[in-house]
């Protein structure tokens, strides 16, 4: 082999050794970055103790809507909201996302990969839609939104709209949460 050969070779295996390390750090990085967060509080489209979320059509089938006050009539706030004595922030406690505090206000929390989620969780146990928050009659409910791995409320499995009290582990994937005062 000639001299000019050898060369071409050694250079072309160094491009080919460049082009690998490259790519590995592309994988890397949309691993670390993939999952892109947006704070809606930002965007304008929710206020800091309520983030917003837009109604899906089996979601808006699924809560009831209630019926508008006269308008001479006083509007009336459920005892709980009055006192302060429910919960006011749904609480990561196991999981990536441990630590993360999602405060609650009367809009409710939808739980699961989707971008559109008022909690997103980076979870490949999770469905995109997995599992839904939501107060009714002065009480939180947790209510699986047919998730493949299925959601548990204290080791039993949510089939429909259950009660959630304070203080009882949710799991959702591999995240568990709880409400908090």
């Amino acid at each position: 082999m000639s001299e000019v050969t050898i060369t071409l070779l050694r250079l072309g295996y160094l491009a080919l050794l460049w082009v690998l390390v490259l790519s590995a750090i592309g994988v890397l990085r949309r691993d670390l970055y993939g999952t892109r967060i947006t704070d809606r509080r930002r965007a304008g489209r929710g206020t800091p103790s309520a983030p917003a979320t837009r109604p899906q059509p089996a979601e808006a089938a699924a809560a009831p809507t209630p019926a508008p006050a006269p308008p001479s009539a006083p509007v009336r706030t459920p005892r709980s909201a009055r006192s302060g004595s429910g919960p006011r922030r749904l609480v990561v406690t196991e999981g990536p996302l441990r630590g993360t505090i999602v405060p609650l206000g009367t809009s409710p929390v939808l739980i699961g990969r989707a971008p559109s989620c008022t909690l997103v969780l980076d979870d490949d146990y999770s469905s995109s839609r997995h599992a839904r928050v939501f107060p009714q009659d002065g009480q939180w409910y947790v209510e699986d939104l047919g998730s493949t791995n299925g959601t548990f409320l204290a080791d039993q499995r949510v089939d429909g709209p259950i009660p959630l009290p304070t203080g009882t582990p949710v799991r959702v994937g591999q995240s568990v949460l709880e409400l908090q005062r």
